[in-house]
């Protein structure tokens, strides 16, 4: 194994968004008995090293793949297209405002009368826009054309905005529950 090995192919799996997460860990596990420092400690120093190099890969690439937002922006990397979150704009006004109106609906659930109720519905309305983005991502990144992979890196962004928001969201109950 090289530490620059493409992720999908150091696990055997084929490169697509959908990964079978069974067989992901199954590998994980069958390659981390392999090149666990700890079996590498009465080699080389260079070797111990080499042995951490190959563990931090295996488990970074092991955390891009169980993470489908991971996934896709390293789909996206592989196929050429810089995802630096910081150079996309989302210009799509409809979701910007869609947005603003989950958040504050996400403050008003504070404030509702039963306010662990109104995030569950929060959440599953926000849930539902993800499963439609993932699919339409899903999609995008069949194509290898400049139009599919920037609507990929759109629809990426979105996601994003959605993962952040479920986030806010299960924090909140957390808050609610403690209380």
């Amino acid at each position: 194994m090289t530490i620059e090995q493409n992720y999908f192919a150091l696990f055997g799996l084929p490169q697509g968004f959908q990964v079978d997460a069974a067989l992901l860990s199954e590998r994980y596990r069958a390659l981390q008995k392999t090149l666990h420092p700890d079996r590498h400690v009465q080699q080389s120093e260079r070797e111990q090293l080499l042995a951490v190099q190959a563990s931090a890969h295996l488990n970074e690439a092991l955390a891009t793949l169980k993470s489908p937002l991971k996934r896709a922006a390293y789909l996206l990397t592989l196929k050429g297209v810089d995802t630096d979150a910081r150079s996309i704009t989302i210009s799509d006004h409809a979701f910007l405002l869609q947005q603003m109106t989950l958040r504050e609906q996400l403050e008003e659930a504070r404030l509702a009368e039963v306010p662990l109720d109104a995030l569950e519905q929060l959440l599953d309305r926000a849930e539902s826009f993800q499963r439609e983005l993932s699919a339409s991502l899903e999609q995008y990144l069949a194509s290898d054309a400049a139009e599919a992979l920037d609507m990929a890196l759109q629809t990426l962004r979105k996601l994003q905005f959605f993962d952040k928001l479920r986030y806010e969201i299960e924090l909140l109950e957390d808050q609610l529950a403690d209380l």
